[in-house]
């Protein structure tokens, strides 16, 4: 489909399923009157701008509109990821009413800008056949050049309308991230993206509060955290009432479909709206780090280098996310987080395929980042090919419960992410929690602290 920085995945051949609520735009399979141009659609295209700083929830919020079915509304969906590996695809839903139009490796709201337009242009005719468009932008885009791409181009104006602008805020990072001062001639992002909004998702309302050593603050503080938190975002965009949430859940009704954009309240508020000459800037300071790779990696290696990484970049780090393959599991490692906040498990029902290659990917954004030490970091973290103790061997493994070596065999190579696991000579020692069952215990990694042959036998 032409452009570089646009890759497109289309599910062929599907049945777009239709669910219960609103109204249905009517729209009619159209046919090519030339090479160049599409014949005129019956009606405008509804398109809705999804932003939000990076790990707010927009995604999540994406796949909930999906996954509902109190709206009746059949959505191509065109996403935007800053770096160059996509991750969203492997974690966003699987649905067979959905198509993944995925914007590959830039900011939507700068270079991409222009094959925006040419695509738009070029899919309208497969887009016709949908209800609507859900544009979802990287955490770093300023919505306003996104938008400004449905007024400076004639033939996409006259195609397309701006149904409305959904801004998810982070509750927890949100003030930090207005506050946060930029270089000179640098828009602060999540100024823009909420001063831009139609609607406000005021989202993980539940994280707020969260004091030292998983304290929480009682009722009354929350509830003054978020008025305050309420009133900033009010100051900033004065018609917008923010809606509270956690783990981006709101009626879909309230957000699509609702013909909440206004050019005359985006000029009173921009009169340089329209510009497109004038310079956008991006803070050089921030960056992205993605890798693809093959192989598995250690679990326990993994959980520490996550502990001290998130300890000594965490608050460097704006966005996180990625899928991997842990040796001796069959389930993908899903994990994300924004700064400290870190989550992270085995994703039920996401079982590797067999036959091929497990092929792991992440991409981290943020300050300053150390791009070497990332990568080395993951590196570092995979699993060996051969471990030193074959099934059957006789060794000491180290039982952290009662801090002494217990005596065993080793039953197992790999069996739940764990390198090893040990059939116990004399059964688990009194009163211990921490074996696998009476007479089985882990060695967590292939060292001499943790497993070791065991001592010849005594004459």
């Amino acid at each position: 489909f032409g452009s570089r920085r646009f890759r497109f995945k289309v599910r062929q051949g599907q049945t777009f399923i239709a669910a219960r609520g609103a109204r249905v735009r009517g729209t009619r399979r159209l046919r090519m009157a030339s090479d160049e141009e599409p014949l005129e659609p019956a009606g405008k295209i509804p398109v809705t701008i999804l932003t939000g700083f990076l790990g707010s929830g927009k995604t999540t919020l994406l796949n909930n509109i999906l996954n509902d079915d109190s709206h009746q509304t059949r959505f191509a969906i065109i996403e935007n990821e800053f770096g160059e590996i996509g991750v969203d695809d492997k974690i966003l839903s699987e649905r067979s009413n959905e198509e993944i139009i995925e914007v590959m490796n830039g900011c939507i709201c700068c270079t991409v800008r222009g094959d925006l337009v040419v695509s738009l242009k070029r899919l309208h005719e497969k887009l016709a056949q949908f209800d609507a468009v859900i544009i979802e932008t990287t955490g770093l885009a300023d919505p306003a050049p996104v938008a400004q791409t449905f007024f400076v181009d004639d033939w996409v104006a006259q195609n397309y309308v701006i149904d409305g602008i959904i801004t998810v805020v982070d509750a927890v990072h949100i003030l930090a991230r207005l506050d946060e001062e930029k270089p000179e001639g640098v828009e602060n992002e999540a100024q823009e993206q909420v001063a831009f909004a139609d609607r406000i998702l005021l989202n993980k309302t539940d994280l707020v509060g969260k004091g030292p050593e998983g304290k929480d603050a009682s009722e009354s503080e929350k509830e003054a955290s978020l008025v305050a938190i309420e009133k900033r975002l009010k100051e900033i965009s004065p018609s917008v009432q923010p809606i509270r949430c956690q783990y981006s859940k709101v009626d879909p009704r309230q957000l699509v479909g609702i013909s909440a954009f206004s050019l005359d309240r985006v000029l009173e508020m921009d009169p340089e709206f329209k510009n497109t000459e004038g310079e956008h800037m991006h803070d050089q300071r921030v960056s992205s780090v993605s890798r693809k790779f093959e192989g598995d990696l250690d679990l326990n290696t993994l959980n520490s280098f996550f502990g001290v990484l998130l300890q000594t970049e965490g608050a460097n780090l704006y966005r996180y996310k990625g899928v991997l393959s842990v040796r001796g599991m069959d389930e993908k490692y899903v994990f994300q987080g924004v700064g400290m906040l870190f989550s992270g498990g085995f994703l039920k029902g996401s079982s590797w395929p067999s036959g091929v290659p497990r092929e792991s990917c992440f991409v981290f954004i943020g300050k300053n980042l150390d791009k070497e030490k990332l990568v080395d970091g993951f590196d570092q973290c995979r699993a060996q090919d051969e471990l030193r103790f074959p099934v059957g061997t006789a060794v000491s493994v180290w039982h952290e419960d009662s801090q002494t070596y217990v005596e065993g065999v080793v039953e197992k190579q790999w069996e739940e992410g764990q390198p090893y696991k040990i059939k116990l000579s004399k059964g688990a020692p009194k009163g211990c929690d921490a074996c696998e069952s009476d007479d089985t215990v882990w060695a967590l990694q292939d060292t001499e602290y943790w497993i070791r042959a065991a001592a010849p036998a005594v004459a």
